[in-house]
């Protein structure tokens, strides 16, 4: 899609702090970043929501769940059984829950106390 802001970093039309790539995914900093660590794990196919990737496509679900994964052991969020010290993803979907950009992102969130529940 041409006009989508996460599908034109994929493309490399638009520059991005890429922290992770897979074939298949693509992991880059938020540029508001609401923790220390704040990374958005994106499939390089457009989805809008959660929902519609995984009726459409349940392995890339699976592997954007496991670049998130990846992110947090790499940014020292987590130790390869993906336990200590701990860290929080997130997706919104739609608008009433702050989606902001239609094409599915986990937020990859880490290195402070995260409180629960979330503002």
């Amino acid at each position: 899609m041409t006009d989508c802001l996460f599908c034109r970093m994929v493309a490399g039309e638009i520059p991005a702090d890429v922290v992770h790539e897979t074939d298949r995914t693509l992991a880059f900093r938020d540029i508001n970043p609401q923790a220390p660590t704040h990374v958005l794990v994106v499939p390089k196919e457009h989805h809008p929501t959660v929902a519609a990737l995984a009726h459409a496509d349940p392995d890339l679900l699976g592997a954007v769940v496991r670049a998130a994964s990846a992110v947090a052991v790499q940014e020292g969020l987590a130790t390869e059984d993906g336990v200590e010290p701990g860290y929080r993803v997130v997706t919104n979907t739609g608008p009433a829950a702050g989606q902001t950009v239609l094409h599915l992102h986990l937020h990859v969130l880490g290195g402070r106390d995260l409180r629960w529940p979330p503002g």
